[in-house]
């Protein structure tokens, strides 16, 4: 019995049947919250700024809007939207969390209220080729980024683009910015590290063609370095201010890299068409272990939580799942480092994910292959090598 509830000698047997009635109904906490099922795979997923809410975009251009809680039964939806005419691709709260931005296949962005979900803004046609991504600068401006390449700033309080630019060849897969907001890095499928200026508006360079399509950008080591994931499975690492080339470069055990998200300076979580949800630590290169998965069934996003506890995922099972950081968030170098030498599957490291054991039982023909360790095919302790 809840020790704040705690009923006295005197209290007759009525009370002490209501409060044992009252203890039996009491809800679950859970330790991350409920799976939330949808009627379409997500390709969009942003956590809200300060409050407990999830916004998720599907393939069929609907946008929703939920309350997550630990408590079972607590976590709902509080609106959705379907004013987008195809694919929602990408989805973002403003600083300030009141509005929630919105592209689409349809070429559309689109602003709506958080509270209510109402559309505030719809500017039709923003690009000539479907929207890929989307990007928030500050409380006015936020930039996009098409399927043939294109990229477009934005100011919410005026007309039509302040940039506009066309310098890689394919869709633009992700994009993030420097601290000081400078300097844009655009990942695209053209296998290229692209970097804009957009305080003055002009392009800066282009990396060299990496093998496969880039599909993911974060920065990491306190903005010292960039990593992208690849189509390839391999995580390509540049030196800040070294963009022409990469630093170092190392391959995971996985099909592809279709997203990432920082988790601390150090470490990052990747999603795969393996289903599979890695942590990574970045120089010293190491696959850590397993953060959850989607059985079977590509990862397409993955986000973050404001506090950092939570880390939400969809995936191609039409199911929205969260992952307890906890476990992730207390290992350091010199554990896995030791585990690394033994070898042997990958570990889980939240209470629901699997090893990899656990993962493809069942699922490969070859038993000393599921049983392999991850393989680093490079890595690097200094993080000022430029070796390719």
């Amino acid at each position: 019995m809840d020790p704040t509830c705690e009923e006295s000698p005197a209290e007759d047997s009525n009370n002490e049947e209501e409060d044992l009635d009252s203890t039996k109904a009491a809800p679950r906490i859970r330790d991350t919250p409920e799976d939330i099922v949808l009627e379409a795979p997500a390709s969009g997923l942003a956590f809200h700024p300060t409050r407990d809410l999830l916004a998720a975009g599907d393939v069929d251009g609907d946008v929703f809007v939920f309350a997550y809680s630990c408590q079972e039964g607590e976590t709902k939806e509080l609106w959705s939207s379907g004013h987008h005419l195809k694919s929602c691709r990408a989805v973002v709260f403003s600083e300030d969390g009141q509005k929630l931005v919105t592209v689409s296949k349809d070429k559309a962005i689109h602003i709506l209220d958080v509270e209510q979900g109402q559309l505030e803004r719809r500017i039709s046609k923003a690009h000539s080729a479907p929207i890929n991504s989307v990007l928030l600068v500050d409380e006015n401006a936020l930039v996009t980024g098409d399927d043939t390449g294109g990229i477009r700033l934005w100011d919410q309080r005026k007309e039509g683009p302040l940039m506009d630019m066309r310098q890689h060849e394919e869709y633009i897969a992700d994009m993030a910015l420097d601290p000081a907001k400078k300097l844009l890095l655009t990942a695209s499928g053209d296998g290229c590290l692209g970097v804009f200026n957009i305080k003055r508006r002009r392009f800066e360079l282009l990396s060299e063609p990496q093998s496969g399509d880039l599909t993911s950008v974060a920065l990491m080591k306190y903005g010292k370095k960039v990593a992208c994931g690849s189509s390839e499975g391999t995580i390509y690492l540049f030196n800040w201010n070294g963009f022409g080339a990469t630093s170092d470069r190392f391959a995971l055990r996985a099909e592809s890299i279709d997203c990432i998200v920082p988790v601390t300076e150090n470490l990052l979580c990747t999603g795969s068409t393996d289903g599979i949800i890695r942590a990574v630590n970045i120089l010293p290169n190491r696959v850590v272990g397993t953060v959850g998965q989607h059985a079977g069934e590509p990862v397409e996003a993955l986000a973050l939580s404001h506090c950092g506890h939570f880390l939400a995922s969809s995936g191609h099972d039409q199911r929205l799942k969260f992952w307890d950081m906890t476990q992730l968030r207390t290992v350091v170098v010199d554990d896995y480092r030791r585990r690394k030498k033994k070898g042997g599957p990958l570990r889980a490291l939240s209470s629901k994910a699997w090893s990899t054991d656990d993962f493809f039982a069942g699922l490969r023909e070859d038993e000393e292959d599921a049983k392999a360790p991850e393989e680093v095919v490079r890595e690097s302790d200094d993080d000022d090598d430029n070796s390719d």
